[in-house]
């Protein structure tokens, strides 16, 4: 199990929201409201035909009308069949599938439409005046019915429109042209006209209707994303507001402490002066836990308010790991541990006094919970870059625990017979590697030890910049 330290979260800004997914989100939405008009146009259509059958039965031919009305019951059949695949297979998929479908299917609306605008082959200058005249009422609606029922889905609904007019015209063509041919008169003329302009005004107002419908839903996923985006800072504001104030209740706790046993042991002293020599060395180490809580709290709040500034420079690491074990080797020496190091001549670029803080806070976690064995750091090259690794043989943590130590005050409950500290070694180490952008790792075996891998960037002597090419 690893665990691995990030850039912080202050310094990614809040981008606006993906304009591809906005536009796949619109899109999912549209094809949906577009299917589920689907069945009732269908439903609107299967009644029509019927009715077109009986109006025109025994004025036009009666072969080519049943004909037709078999080609209308057809199509109309394997458009219930399109609708039934995408209700069972793509319903709820994204817009990619949808897109799949709409290209694979949409010419079933075209094709319904051309069939009947192709009616007009039956009637037109066949059946009696009357009887023209609605079945053009009937194609007349259909068009006026498919800007609300189409117009969601642009491609089906201008393949619908278009596959109307074009049969409509054609027809109208064929039956002047060839079928009985004449020059024709103003009334003909006068449909060839009407038609045009009426396809013009159903294609514009199908696509404001299609704008309008896009725009709503555009306006409706900002305003989703940014409900969710105002929902997660509240969210983040309380839980920083919650963060703060366990902080600062255990930061209270911890302090209490101390300066509780400083109170006894004056008091102590002042009742038993000949005790001093006894008295003193206690007085002495509650000042250092005081010092060293308020020390680790100072850290905290200059990492966490950005007012650290980083010395970026050429760090040899020898020099700061020689340092590190003239001021560690006393403590583990008087714990029974041994430190050893293992170092290359290498530099790398960092901040010499924020790195050997971060690496001062891994040794002292290392050594305090370590009861038996010793602490190994060493510097070793990796092909990207230079890894700083600290070994321990002590009670290692547990795979639960393992990103909940890098939170202030936390202390796992299992670490006994270990130092305990006050829990903000690691919350530093934490927010030193994202002000150096150093990534940590951490492995860990319960019983076994802990290795913490910390990465640098090695330092270019020879271009005075980071660089592959330091050691």
């Amino acid at each position: 199990m690893s665990f691995a330290v990030h850039s912080p979260p202050g310094d990614s800004s809040h981008a606006e929201p993906d304009m591809d997914a906005r536009d796949d989100w619109v899109e999912v939405r549209l094809t949906r409201s577009f299917m589920r008009n689907g069945r009732p146009a269908l439903h609107s259509a299967s009644m029509v035909i019927p009715v077109f059958l009986a109006i025109l039965y025994n004025d036009v031919n009666n072969t080519a009308l049943l004909c037709w009305g078999l080609a209308a019951v057809v199509m109309t059949l394997v458009r219930y069949r399109v609708i039934a695949i995408y209700h069972r297979d793509f319903a709820s998929e994204d817009a990619a599938r949808l897109g799949e479908f709409m290209s694979r299917y949409s010419w079933t609306w075209t094709m319904s439409a051309a069939i009947w605008g192709a009616s007009m082959l039956l009637h037109f200058r066949k059946a009696p005046v009357y009887d023209q005249f609605i079945c053009l009422l009937v194609l007349a609606g259909m068009a006026g019915f498919a800007v609300g029922a189409f117009s969601a889905s642009w491609r089906c609904f201008v393949g619908y429109i278009n596959g109307l007019a074009y049969s409509t015209l054609a027809a109208v063509v064929y039956s002047v042209g060839l079928e009985r041919p004449f020059m024709g008169t103003v009334q003909t003329y006068s449909l060839v006209v009407l038609v045009l302009i009426y396809w013009a005004a159903i294609r514009m107002a199908g696509r404001r209707f299609h704008q309008g419908q896009r725009k709503t839903l555009e306006l409706q996923f900002a305003n989703t994303m940014l409900i969710a985006s105002l929902t997660e800072k509240t969210r983040t504001a309380l839980e920083a507001v919650q963060t703060k104030n366990r902080f600062m209740a255990s930061a209270a706790h911890d302090l209490r402490q101390p300066v509780h046993a400083l109170s006894l042991y004056a008091d102590w002293l002042r009742a038993e002066p000949e005790l001093v020599a006894q008295i003193t060395p206690k007085i002495v180490q509650s000042t250092q836990a005081v010092n060293e809580l308020f020390n680790s709290l100072f850290d905290l709040a200059k990492l966490d308010s950005g007012a650290v500034e980083v010395a970026w420079q050429a760090v040899e690491l020898s020099e700061v790991l020689a340092e590190l074990e003239l001021q560690y080797a006393p403590v583990a020496l008087e714990k029974g541990l041994q430190l050893r190091t293992r170092v290359v001549q290498c530099r790398a670029l960092s901040d010499r006094v924020l790195l050997k803080r971060l690496l001062g806070n891994l040794l002292s976690n290392a050594v305090r919970h370590t009861v038996g064995g010793g602490v190994l750091i060493a510097v070793r090259r990796r092909p990207s870059g230079l890894c700083i690794e600290i070994w321990d043989t002590g009670v290692g943590v547990a795979p639960e625990d393992q990103q909940a130590i890098f939170q202030e005050f936390y202390r796992v409950a299992a670490h006994n017979g270990t130092e305990q500290g006050f829990g903000l070694g690691l919350s530093i180490v934490s927010r030193l590697c994202e002000t150096l952008k150093h990534p940590l790792t951490m492995h860990s075996r319960p019983g076994k030890g802990t290795v913490f891998r910390l990465m640098l960037e090695p330092f270019d002597d020879a271009a005075g910049a980071p660089g592959s090419s330091a050691c």
